[in-house]
């Protein structure tokens, strides 16, 4: 938590969530500039592994592969997934409350204790006018039923590295990056837009 904290300090990355689970890490974050998340995550990795390797005498690699991040919208998607990284605990069942976890970050966020490496979205802030208001408002939000198809989508955008957000969203995007970052249509493409084929 220290090494994170100092890190995203460094970068000018601001984490809104997290949850640190046995087997893999949750972020929420939002980058002064781009490039910041990747440089985020490479000092993080680099740390903890020799860290870890130090403390374990041991020499192999830690991680299973790249980390993986998306785009996400504001507003309504952006605390979709406050929700969504601070229930893992409960929904891993490791915990009877969410609030018995010890390692994330919904004690500040829906109970007002501090947490140093918290710093709050917009969106969150909208959500009441004092510091109480606001965690009451999120730990409504948090202790609503989430359907499991909302669940499927976010995961499956996470894992894709699709942005999550409205088409509008990802329309501008795609726009802004020139390729697209979201889920593909269903079907094949006209006969006007189709490539020409070609063999290997």
């Amino acid at each position: 938590m220290d090494e994170l904290r100092e890190i995203t300090l460094r970068e000018g990355c601001a984490i809104h969530a997290y949850v640190l689970m046995t087997n893999h890490v949750h972020l929420l974050a939002t980058p002064a500039q781009a490039g910041q998340i990747a440089h985020v995550m490479q000092a993080l990795g680099r740390r903890y592994v020799r860290h870890v390797n130090d403390r374990y005498h041991r020499t192999d690699t830690l991680w299973e592969g790249r980390y993986k991040a998306c785009l996400v919208d504001s507003a309504s998607y952006l605390l979709r997934c406050y929700r969504y990284i601070e229930l893992n605990p409960l929904r891993a069942r490791m915990v009877a409350e969410v609030s018995h976890y010890r390692w994330s970050s919904f004690a500040c966020n829906a109970l007002g204790q501090p947490d140093p490496l918290i710093h709050p979205h917009r969106s969150y802030l909208d959500l009441g006018a004092t510091p109480p208001e606001r965690c009451h408002a999120y730990h409504r939000l948090v202790m609503e039923q989430v359907a499991p198809e909302e669940l499927e989508d976010l995961r499956g955008h996470l894992q894709r590295q699709h942005a999550y957000g409205s088409e509008r969203f990802r329309a501008i995007i795609e726009a802004q990056l020139a390729r697209r970052v979201g889920p593909a249509k269903i079907g094949r493409p006209s006969k006007q837009t189709s490539p020409s084929k070609s063999a290997l």
